[in-house]
């Protein structure tokens, strides 16, 4: 019975080879667009003798009809709902998400809504209130505008121990500190891959947070947690340190494992007063702690006050530090130990991560800054490092 049926794809006529077919079938039916639509026609009725009388013709007039139609809702839709779009979310991502939610009907119709609007570039991630079952054009524009984003952003600057960053979090969104702390007990847990607490000076491994929680401007999302907001802020710092090739390049060049050179870029984050001398900070670190510098010690005051930090009290110049407090022995961030500190004692940003990642060539092993914008000078003898102390004094700095 099938055979009956004019499907359309007649075989061309001797004499017609290398024609386009398209042509030529409009050709035999008369021209015009009708061949398509019986075309059409007959294939759904192929699908019907094929899929029995029911369900199944219906379910397959639908796939069908996909191949031709984009599946769309009409209108403005109704009700209310918020979505979340990610960070790097690609537009197929952000479609998959409206999908989920039910705002569009399906990925081609905000994927085509957006590439015809140009503006669509202009949608960032965060969280969005819109409706349920929305055309995908109407998607696009409630996107774009700026009062259907939720704003509930907070910045965490560089260089902020985790035990500050716990309180910069706790204010904006009232979960208490405790629920951070608790949260941080498990790094592993909150994303940061097992591998990252590995070390190759010989040192034990003391597996923490610090170091991982990403500096940036974060939308928090409704609801969020202290857990989930520590994972958005780990899985940002993966993602810089897997753009950067970071673990990869310093094992290479560098000769030392990831974490060790987290760590230098932590110490480079806290010592250096300008951002253009983070990387030769950054070789002074790795010249005291593997170089030639007489105990192999850091000796950064940073130490202290990150040790005094996490023990509760408040942090000092270097000028207040007691003797006491320079070369306490209970203190595990002593800057008279050999090598690197345990953790890091920071959260580093991209610059410092830079800086450890590929410091300049130096036999560097002093520095001290000598201007009010934070610049230092750097020296290979004490000799030098006196000189510049002198600068340092007449510039009023120390």
């Amino acid at each position: 019975m099938i055979d009956d049926l004019d499907l359309g794809f007649d075989e061309p006529e001797r004499g017609e080879k290398g024609r386009h077919r398209r042509g030529f079938v409009q050709k035999r039916k008369g021209g015009g667009s009708g061949g398509r639509g019986k075309t059409f026609l007959a294939l759904l009725l192929a699908l019907a003798l094929l899929g029995g009388i029911g369900g199944g013709a219906f379910y397959g007039f639908d796939r069908i009809q996909n191949y031709f139609v984009t599946p769309d809702y009409d209108g403005a839709g109704a009700g209310e709902i918020t979505v979340e779009i990610k960070n790097g979310a690609l537009l197929a991502d952000m479609a998959d998400a409206l999908v989920t939610a039910d705002v569009v009907k399906s990925q081609k119709a905000f994927i085509e809504a957006a590439e015809a609007n140009s503006r669509s570039t202009n949608i960032q991630p965060g969280t969005y209130k819109l409706r349920k079952q929305m055309s995908g054009a109407n998607a696009v524009t409630a996107m774009l505008d700026l009062k259907n984003r939720i704003v509930n952003g907070i910045t965490i600057p560089e260089g902020r121990t985790s035990m500050n960053i716990y309180k910069l979090l706790s204010d904006k969104t009232k979960i208490p500190v405790k629920d951070f702390q608790t949260a941080a007990k498990d790094p592993k847990a909150l994303g940061v891959p097992d591998w990252w607490f590995k070390r190759d000076d010989g040192k034990k491994v003391t597996k923490s947070i610090e170091g991982f929680l990403y500096p940036d401007t974060y939308e928090i999302p409704p609801k969020a947690t202290a857990e989930s907001i520590l994972k958005l802020m780990v899985e940002n710092f993966l993602s810089v340190t897997g753009e950067m090739n970071f673990a990869d390049r310093v094992q290479k060049e560098r000769k030392v494992s990831p974490y060790e050179a987290l760590i230098v870029a932590s110490l480079a984050q806290a010592e250096a007063g300008n951002k253009d001398d983070l990387g030769k900070v950054a070789r002074v670190a790795y010249n005291r702690a593997y170089g030639e510098f007489p105990c192999n010690c850091l000796e950064m005051d940073v130490t202290v006050n990150y040790y005094l930090e996490s023990i509760g009290k408040p942090t000092k110049s270097s000028k207040q530090m007691t003797e006491s407090e320079l070369n306490d022995p209970k203190n595990p961030y002593n800057r008279k130990l050999p090598g690197l500190t345990p953790t890091p004692i920071d959260n580093p940003g991209k610059q410092a991560l830079e800086g450890a990642m590929n410091p300049p060539t130096g036999k560097w092993l002093f520095f001290v800054a000598i201007d009010k914008q934070g610049h230092s000078e750097f020296a290979e003898t004490p000799e030098q490092h006196e000189r510049n102390k002198d600068k340092a004094r007449e510039a009023g700095i120390i």
